[in-house]
């Protein structure tokens, strides 16, 4: 890695404001919000599928069924052979025909008799579906297939067979026999509940699946307790700082899903550099992350001791970030999970960026208050492909807070409430209700996010002061040393490397117990390096 530790940090600061489309013909992405819906008509529209060959698959369905309240008729078991890969001819025998005979008999689907473009489902009462631990992940390729039509380009995708066994799922209503490619997906991008689509023949699959059945359960139990009170937190995001190639749509989503979180009052930590956030990094409330791209767990994620808080949902974009949920140390999926996370997205195999999930619409329509499964959904533009969603399909981390009024006393509802005050009243408006509160409420976390918002409009000078409040603010060590790391980018940007040298200096005399002091020290000695100035905007 040719690139300083000091760079990369810096990197974390310096967020542009103006965001590319990840279409350029696309239209930005309209607000929605999601009308109101009781937990006892989402649990009555919803099939929880388990694997009656395995016990904990089986236990596991009933846990949920009995948290989620859901109609014990709604239950289905079906016969799979053991592991994460199936084959085609199993998928068909044992998953896909049985389900298609319960949807009917238990008069869930009404069909039409012939092959329809819009699918042979003309009426559906089942819109979500919870596929258990203990149901495979992935359908393997196979060879020739009757009824498949592998052809289109470019070739690479269009031969292609194997997928997510989910993505599939998603279109069973479809009873098609095109197997190899894509299917478009008709709920890619839209802004209404799916009870309020004609999309009868679709599904929205999410799976609760993770290493152990034990991290299934308390990803239940953590994603319901959530839900009561809402998700807070800060957002962390892990850019490139890609601006032109093949791979620049990743950091377009990436920067989109900052620029929307920042602008509705979630505090928003963005690395624009080209290396993920560095192992010792102080990543405390990490409540959302988002980023890409390294093989393998690593950062502060790889830490034994890192946690997500409850309800943590976490997305690292990686072609096979979820080529198996059962382990704790390869890919993503996996090991976020086992580190606390409720919710995530992978692929299990190789997908291509421009076919993965666009996780800035995922991010917007989740923030919005849409459930894990429509945003999820929403952010894919094909399915019968590679990417899995894990976590409830009902969860739905903010629709308390975007919903309820905020609790002015809490500092995350304080802290919004300020944002929102900047964006609809004014910045001097904006600023003096963020200042107040945070004095009022002795708020680091207001402090940081205010100086935080004075860095993304490229603004370093005021952003000391207010991180120097924050770090007084903070009584917890590592969150001041994550506050020092900000103040010390916006000095050195400000000020110069001199002074940003000083600064450092003093927080590492003055953070001797932190757990995250080897961080200061890595940006000490990295600092004493010679390197070019870094370049200020025009």
């Amino acid at each position: 890695m040719t690139t300083t530790l000091s760079r990369i940090i810096t990197a974390i600061l310096l967020v542009a404001t103006a965001v590319a489309q990840d279409d350029p013909n696309a239209a930005p992405l309209p607000a929605a919000r999601p009308r109101p819906r009781l937990a006892a008509d989402l649990a009555a529209q919803t099939v929880v599928l388990y694997n009656e060959n395995d016990l904990d698959s089986v236990a596991l369905a009933g846990f949920y069924q009995e948290k989620r309240d859901i109609p014990v008729l709604n239950l289905v078991g079906v016969k799979v052979p053991p592991g994460e890969e199936i084959s085609r001819d199993d998928y068909d025998r044992t998953i896909a025909e049985p389900l298609r005979k319960i949807f009917v008999q238990r008069g869930w689907w009404r069909v039409r008799k012939d092959d329809d473009p819009a699918g042979r489902v003309l009426e559906t009462k089942i819109r979500f579906v919870a596929v258990m631990r203990g149901i495979p992940l992935k359908i393997k390729s196979c060879g020739p297939y009757e009824g498949d039509v592998p052809d289109g380009e470019p070739e690479a995708i269009f031969i292609r067979n194997e997928c997510a066994l989910d993505s599939e799922l998603a279109l069973l209503g479809l009873w098609s026999r095109r197997i190899s490619g894509i299917l478009a997906n008709p709920y890619y991008r839209d802004d209404k509940v799916i009870q309020d689509t004609e999309l009868t023949s679709q599904l929205l699959v999410c799976r609760l699946d993770a290493p152990t059945p034990a991290i299934v359960r308390r990803m239940i139990e953590d994603t319901i307790a959530t839900e009561k009170t809402g998700l807070r937190g800060l957002a962390y995001v892990d850019a490139r700082g890609l601006k032109a190639g093949p791979l620049a749509d990743g950091d377009r989503w990436l920067e989109k899903v900052a620029a929307d979180f920042r602008e509705n009052g979630i505090p928003v930590i963005l690395d624009n550099g080209p290396a993920l956030f560095p192992a010792p990094y102080p990543m405390r409330h990490p409540a959302l992350y988002f980023g890409w791209y390294n093989e393998k767990v690593a950062g502060p994620f790889a830490s034994k001791t890192f946690k997500f808080p409850a309800g943590a949902v976490a997305v690292h974009l990686h072609s096979f970030s979820a080529s198996t949920l059962r382990g704790t140390e390869r890919g993503w999926c996996g090991p976020m999970l086992a580190s606390g996370a409720c919710a995530t997205i992978g692929n299990t195999y190789e997908p291509y960026l421009g076919l993965t999930s666009h996780l800035n619409v995922f991010s917007q329509r989740l923030r919005e208050g849409f459930t894990f499964a429509e945003a999820t959904t929403m952010s894919q533009r094909f399915l019968s492909w590679m990417t899995t969603c894990v976590g409830d399909p009902l969860y739905r981390p903010f629709a308390a807070i975007s919903s309820g009024k905020p609790d002015l006393e809490n500092e995350w509802d304080a802290y919004r409430a300020g944002v929102r005050t900047w964006l609809k009243v004014g910045r001097e408006s904006g600023i003096s209700e963020l200042n107040a509160a945070a004095k009022r409420l002795k708020s680091g976390i207001i402090f940081e996010g205010l100086g935080l918002l004075y860095l993304a409009g490229d603004n370093p000078g005021p952003a000391i002061s207010i991180f120097k409040q924050a770090r007084e603010a903070f009584a917890n060590p590592d969150d001041r040393v994550r506050v020092a790391i900000h103040e010390y980018g916006a000095i050195r940007q400000a000020k110069g490397p001199a002074e940003a040298k000083s600064f450092l200096h003093a927080q590492i005399a003055e953070h001797k117990s932190a757990n995250s002091l080897e961080i200061l020290t890595l940006l000490e000695a990295d600092e004493a390096r010679p390197k070019p100035p870094i370049e200020k905007k025009p």
